[in-house]
């Protein structure tokens, strides 16, 4: 089987993604707000990266499942023939 992405792209996404995360950090650290501002920030952030996991597996899945029931119906109307 072969794999959907190259070893160069998966590490582009890694790493963009680690960066953005250290730099989001570096620029909490340094920021001039109080305590409870940086929290928001960090934990806006954090839902923001987990929400986009969460919508990518869910656009992943309904693309397969659809695939499956266009498959399913195709192997249905084979057997009928």
């Amino acid at each position: 089987m072969q794999r959907r992405n190259t070893t160069a792209f998966t590490f582009l996404a890694w790493g963009s993604f680690i960066l953005s995360f250290a730099f989001l950090i570096v620029g909490i650290w340094n920021a001039d707000w109080s305590l409870v501002e940086k929290g928001f920030y960090a934990g806006s952030f954090i839902w923001g990266i987990f929400s986009a996991f969460v919508l990518a597996k869910v656009v992943r899945d309904n693309d397969e499942d659809k695939y499956r029931e266009i498959n399913e119906y195709r192997d249905k109307d084979k057997d009928n023939d």
